[in-house]
């Protein structure tokens, strides 16, 4: 297992701004999932249309806005075709809807492997919680109850708690002449799935929102953790393709090692400092900035958008910052004309053969500005 060392994210190429993450929320996802009648055509854990796949099956640490907008730019004529043949007017996404559903989409399923209860039962008392932890009751040291975790279905506040208890924690082992435990990101999904499916604890609904992260770094500050986590302590590149669920245990393994007691971080501090490290890596998948011009060449873009033909705008070169999910809401607002004008000219739409090439284009358009 990595341990986790919190340190600034240095992102982007020197001189090159990140333009900010757009905050998402799964609950407004939810709501956009079913108001535009997405849910018509696919499901969600089974719950919904069948014409189209059941879009949890592949939400996994897998699941960026990177493969999300690749999937649904290759997707797309299908979909609209389908959309016009049901008489369903297309959606016309903003920039916030993209994100919103996208969180919706992720808040799905947030184990990188399902966790088996069984063992999760097991493990819950092999690591002696619940000689604090009872289901419906604190059986010792005040700990909460399970059924008032609301950690259980908001990965965020999982991190957030596992952090800030863990000094309290360290102190009741102590009394109880109990080692640390140190866990295993398995660990923790066997030992989440088994609490999630207890009959108190079923009708907990799954929630995942994100923030711009712009308080992240001064939060960062603050707390005194760029004092250590610098020079070959920094993270930089290590936070990428983790699970919050491996973020949440790799935290919990640091504590101890960390100077006592840990400082303590609110649910929304720790949202922005997630969003700051995490969010900003996970949304803006490191793209290839030459492979990238050879995306926007070999996908024809530059046929349209590169001399403003067929009446498209220039791209790059309009002065804003692109991200996938931006690209997402601009497939939605302006692609069915697009795909219109590109049948009229006898182009045929442009497909990704996987997200890397994705967020390869999104590089290379950030780049020239």
């Amino acid at each position: 297992m990595r341990e986790l060392c919190i340190c600034v994210l240095m992102v982007g190429c020197a001189g090159a701004a990140v333009p900010p993450v757009i905050p998402g929320d799964s609950e407004r996802g939810a709501k956009l999932f079913e108001n535009e009648r997405c849910v018509e055509c696919h499901s969600v854990n089974g719950k919904g249309g069948k014409m189209g796949m059941d879009l949890s099956a592949r939400v996994d640490r897998g699941f960026t806005p990177a493969l999300l907008a690749s999937a649904m730019w290759n997707h797309a004529p299908v979909m609209w075709a389908a959309m016009e043949g049901a008489g369903i007017e297309r959606p016309r996404l903003s920039p916030s809807d993209a994100a919103d559903l996208f969180a919706y989409l992720y808040s799905t399923r947030f184990f990188d492997k399902p966790g088996d209860a069984a063992r999760g039962k097991q493990a819950f008392s092999d690591r002696h919680c619940a000689e604090c932890h009872g289901i419906t009751e604190s059986r010792a040291e005040g700990a909460p109850p399970v059924v008032k975790w609301e950690s259980l279905g908001q990965p965020v506040v999982l991190v957030q708690q596992m952090w800030d208890h863990s000094s309290s924690m360290r102190e009741a082992f102590a009394r109880k002449k109990i080692a640390w435990q140190e866990l295993t990101a398995q660990d923790l999904n066997d030992i989440l799935a088994y609490l999630r499916n207890l009959p108190e604890t079923r009708g907990v609904n799954a929630h995942f929102s994100f923030t711009s992260g712009v308080g992240g770094q001064a939060i960062f500050e603050s707390k005194g953790c760029v004092k250590c986590h610098v020079g070959k302590l920094a993270l930089e590149d290590r936070l990428h393709n983790l699970a919050l669920t491996e973020i949440a245990v790799d935290m919990w393994n640091h504590a101890p090692r960390m100077i006592q007691p840990v400082p303590q971080l609110s649910e929304d501090e720790m949202r922005q400092l997630l969003s700051y490290l995490w969010m900003r890596q996970f949304v803006y998948a490191k793209g290839d900035v030459a492979r990238g011009k050879q995306v926007f060449a070999a996908k024809h873009c530059a046929e349209c958008h590169a001399g403003g033909e067929h009446g498209a705008p220039p791209l790059p070169g309009q002065g804003r910052g692109y991200s996938e999910i931006t690209i997402v809401s601009a497939l939605w607002k302006h692609g069915p004309q697009m795909f219109t004008r590109m049948r009229q000219a006898k182009m045929t739409w442009p497909r990704f053969n996987n997200a890397q090439q994705m967020s390869d284009l999104v590089a290379y358009l950030n780049s020239v500005q």
